[in-house]
């Protein structure tokens, strides 16, 4: 019996096939990333720490420029919702998907060559094509002919303006008010500047959606159901139109 064979042919046997053979858990490409990401974190001071909290700002920053913005509250025009003080965040996309702003809502905008330098926060009171009238009656303000009763937010002792006004917002802008409307330099004070006192929608920045700090001051910025009513500028306009009509016709009846 050839023994030296038999040992041969035992040694082949017990060596596994190719296709028996452990996989390696790292592929090539995972390798290459991993000796990539070593490379860098041993030239970077701190290593993978530094590395990570770089990783960390940039995404920050790509979050600040193109969703999220911190803003903070300069002044009291906001109160009582916004105090001086309060970091609200602005939804940067809340318009950018065919979506418009809408007359409640909080803005961020760029006021640079409209309400002085820097960028402001207003209340959407009108958007294009609305009729804006103060006061009615009862000293509220009146948006395409219906008032609007604004006591929800407006600052406590405030009247709804002490300046009378009657606009057309054109196509394209908006007509903005502070909450604090004695203490607010907004849309009624640049009536007779160039652009009338209305923002531009391309000079929006986005839409205040939360109070973030202080964290007992923490709360989500709905919008106010008080101009649910408020009709289409197009309604306020045919009505306007009949109303003109009637009193043409009386006149002549008479």
């Amino acid at each position: 019996m050839d023994t030296e064979a038999q040992h041969t042919e035992r040694d082949r046997s017990s060596r596994p096939s190719d296709s028996e053979q452990p996989s390696d858990p790292e592929g090539p490409e995972e390798r290459s990333r991993s000796a990539f990401t070593g490379r860098i974190t041993d030239y970077v001071p701190g290593g993978r720490i530094t590395v990570t909290l770089l990783i960390l700002l940039l995404f920050v920053l790509l979050l600040s420029t193109f969703v999220l913005r911190p803003f903070q509250i300069p002044s009291g025009s906001m109160e009582r919702g916004l105090r001086i003080g309060d970091r609200v965040l602005v939804n940067k996309l809340a318009y950018r998907f065919d979506g418009r702003p809408q007359r409640g809502d909080i803005v961020v905008f760029d006021g640079t060559g409209l309400f002085g330098d820097g960028d402001y926060i207003k209340r959407v009171v009108g958007v294009g094509g609305d009729h804006v009238v103060c006061c009615d009656t009862e000293g509220r303000v009146r948006v395409n002919g219906q008032s609007v009763d604004e006591s929800a937010f407006l600052y406590p002792g405030d009247r709804p303006s002490t300046v009378p006004f009657d606009v057309v917002v054109p196509d394209g802008t908006l007509f903005v008010l502070g909450d604090h409307r004695a203490d607010s330099s907004d849309s009624r004070d640049h009536l007779g500047s160039p652009g009338g006192g209305m923002v531009p929608l391309d000079d929006v920045i986005g839409r205040a959606d939360w109070i973030v700090w202080p964290f007992g001051h923490t709360t989500h910025l709905d919008r106010p159901d008080a101009y649910a009513r408020v009709p289409d500028a197009e309604t306020d306009t045919r009505a306007t139109r009949t109303q003109a009509g009637t009193a043409h016709a009386e006149d002549a009846d008479g």
